[in-house]
């Protein structure tokens, strides 16, 4: 298996400035002017990847959204073979005349809260159709089909105060594109509940009491 790099590595490297790292893996957006162009970066990109190695693409009439995944049957991360084909395909949209936007990216998790989270799972499990993660199946359901967004399940530590368990999604967004994300929900009458540095998330309320997350990994040194 190929050399595995952290997020600020893949960040950090050359033309790799197309490319933001979220937990399902690096993800970019590469902006067409019709469906046509789009397909002829798909099929460059067809050329590129390695048997096995294929990334996911959504094909748009505006544009590709190209995920390379960090699952893999190995192992979870990112790898050097990722980077540089991460890399061969920023190289080939340029080529194409296709722009990059960093800025267009997100993803979605969904958090259920419970105070035995294995209480909870197999409810879920049944109403989805998912399917236990490989390294993680007392925590987290992912789509079978790679489409929806993946569900991680949280032990909390009490009840809300009506004796109910609380679901809340997070939004994944490019590290540079976090504060002005969290700042557009504060003024649109959000209030800040927590700030964890650390993990690099903030959560916020609506006026209704209902949370949300804004994550982000981790950004280039500087």
């Amino acid at each position: 298996m190929s050399e595995r790099i952290s997020s600020r590595q893949f960040h950090e490297a050359d033309t790799a400035g197309d490319w933001r790292i979220f937990p399902e893996g690096a993800y970019a957006f590469f902006r067409a002017q019709t469906f046509a162009a789009s397909m002829r970066l798909v099929e460059a990109i067809g050329r590129l990847a390695p048997g096995g190695g294929e990334p996911d693409l959504d094909i748009r009439g505006d544009g590709v959204t190209v995920l390379l995944r960090a699952f893999k049957r190995e192992a979870y991360g990112l790898t050097r073979a990722d980077l540089e084909l991460a890399q061969a395909i920023s190289t080939a949209a340029a080529g194409l005349g296709l722009t990059a936007e960093p800025m267009g990216l997100q993803s979605l998790l969904i958090i259920p809260g419970s105070t035995d989270r294995r209480a909870i799972l197999p409810f879920w499990k049944a109403v989805l159709a998912y399917d236990p993660r490989p390294d993680s199946p007392d925590e987290d359901l992912v789509d079978r089909h790679a489409r929806g967004a993946p569900f991680w399940f949280e032990n909390m530590d009490e009840l809300r105060s009506d004796g109910s368990g609380t679901i809340h999604p997070v939004v994944w967004v490019p590290w540079d594109a976090a504060e002005s994300r969290v700042a557009a929900g504060v003024a649109a009458g959000g209030r800040m509940i927590r700030h964890n540095v650390e993990e690099r998330f903030w959560t916020l309320a609506d006026p209704a009491g209902n949370e949300v997350d804004i994550a982000t990994t981790t950004p280039p040194e500087g």
